[in-house]
């Protein structure tokens, strides 16, 4: 079985990655900086897709897919988001290969299939889409557009980290166009209220909703909505943006509607999306040094049943009574596996299925069948407790709650102790190094400020939080008049 784990105190990040690892959630690939996401990773991240996707399509949108390659010309329309994404993008140059005459049986590029225009290996989808929704929207009839996908995108990344940054990686992108300012902002704090809610109540991460700068605004919104969690090593994660767009897109690529009055006017557009960077939240957030923790709405398994016997007779006295737990939990939605491999002993089960945060395991021996018990154990708290078979199923239920309900608990607690109101920099800089965490500061507004507090600390304004305090101040840096406290914090 798998090794022990470096422990969260002595090495977090070697912690991170060998957890990924042992857990069997992802891999390395042979492509550099790109990965594998193996099954029980994927089971996860589907999960989190399943629940997402029915968000979306409650609030209006539709799936579509777009090409994965954009047009360089397409791309450069739109200057900012160009500009901000041009030292992460990959580039077809060929459209195909060709024997090397100079060295059997190896290939390469024919020189004389170059291509007459670049394509850029999409970073983000808007040049592609706005270009295709010109053709889309004629009449405020067509309007709103409420389009998502779910697609891959490359950003060439130079220091990879397993989920949570990789050259190419999973998302969603929503993409949509309205009639107005006003119904294009609200569409876009309503996406970033649906990842919140998702965040909160499925991944069980508690998250604060606010405003990027406007240097860390996505390149080409007027705005950026984010919400950020805390991850238990005191460091930020943005766990997903949702952008009002403005009429830039509109503008870079043509889109106008015919009005109700007759007028030809520019669209509004939004863009928000998530990506498999969540299973970093999830697992930084909930795991300990014994392996990853799962809340059980996103448990690929969230009840093991272990067998534990000597005889085959014993084990098929065993099977019929778990055969009608497993009928008896299905019918209540709780997904349940019977670990009933003969190749692996009672003990090696059980560390894989705690290392991989199934969150109740349930033993059942020939002893228990005679006493009509088992043993529940649960993965959050590690407690253990015999249980009735009769009453079983209701505890079972319970506990989805109750450890849902535990872990989200637990991270609030620990999220709120871990904001700290600071007045001067060697407060904020004595926190930042001794506690870590979100730090509450005031910052006079400047770009100019913001970069020498990254410069001096590495920490970076995290938001401006949407329920923050509005309240004059000074500068922690400058001294300068400060309109209101926002968060900084060294992140992922």
């Amino acid at each position: 079985m798998s090794k022990k784990l470096t422990s969260r105190a002595e090495n977090y990040s070697k912690w991170y990655n060998e957890l990924v690892v042992e857990a069997d959630l992802a891999e390395n690939s042979a492509v550099r900086g790109c990965m594998v996401i193996k099954p029980y990773g994927y089971a996860i991240w589907e999960k989190m897709q399943a629940e997402l996707d029915k968000k979306f399509k409650e609030t209006g949108h539709q799936n579509a897919y777009f090409p994965l390659f954009v047009p360089k010309s397409l791309f450069e329309a739109e200057e900012k988001n160009a500009e901000g994404f041009a030292k992460e993008c990959a580039v077809v140059t060929h459209y195909r290969l060709e024997n090397d005459p100079d060295k059997p049986g190896k290939l390469r590029v024919d020189p004389n299939a170059k291509l007459e225009e670049e394509l850029v290996v999409r970073p983000t989808s808007e040049a592609i889409i706005w270009s295709t929704f010109k053709g889309w929207v004629q009449s405020y009839r067509d309007l709103p557009l409420l389009i998502n996908q779910w697609a891959n995108v490359v950003r060439w990344e130079m220091r990879t980290r397993l989920f949570l940054r990789t050259a190419e990686f999973l998302w969603q992108e929503g993409h949509t166009a309205h009639t107005t300012k006003q119904e294009a902002i609200a569409e876009a704090e309503l996406m970033n209220n649906v990842y919140a809610t998702f965040t909160e109540d499925f991944m069980a991460i508690p998250v604060i909703q606010g405003l990027k700068t406007e240097s860390e605004r996505f390149a080409g919104a007027d705005e950026t909505y984010c919400i950020e969690a805390l991850m238990q090593d005191g460091k930020a994660l943005q766990a997903g943006t949702s952008h009002f767009l403005g009429q830039n897109f509109a503008k870079a690529f043509d889109v106008k509607f015919t009005s109700k009055e007759g007028k030809q006017e520019y669209v509004w557009a939004t863009s928000w999306g998530v990506s498999t960077r969540l299973m970093g939240a999830l697992i930084m957030t909930h795991s300990d040094d014994h392996g990853l923790v799962l809340p059980p709405k996103l448990a690929p398994n969230q009840v093991v049943i272990v067998p534990i016997y000597k005889t085959d007779e014993q084990l098929d006295a065993i099977t019929e009574v778990v055969n009608g737990i497993m009928t008896e939990l299905r019918s209540k939605n709780i997904s349940v596996k019977f670990d009933n491999r003969d190749t692996y002993r009672p003990g090696a089960k059980f560390a894989q299925h705690e290392l991989q945060g199934v969150p109740l395991r349930i033993a059942i021996g020939a002893r228990d069948l005679e006493n009509g018990t088992v043993e529940l154990a649960r993965r959050d708290t590690l407690t253990k407790e015999v249980v009735v078979l009769d009453t079983l199923t209701d505890r079972v239920e319970g506990l989805m709650t109750e450890i849902q309900d535990t872990l989200y608990k637990k991270a609030l607690d620990y999220r709120n102790t871990h904001i700290t109101e600071v007045e001067t920099f060697d407060e904020f800089k004595k926190v930042l190094e001794e506690k870590g965490g979100f730090i509450s500061a005031h910052w006079d507004g400047t770009a100019e400020t913001e970069d020498k507090i990254k410069e001096i600390t590495k920490a970076t304004i995290r938001c401006l939080p949407l329920d923050g305090k509005i309240e004059k101040g000074i500068c922690v840096l400058t001294g300068r008049e400060s309109a209101r406290r926002v968060l900084f914090a060294k992140a992922y």
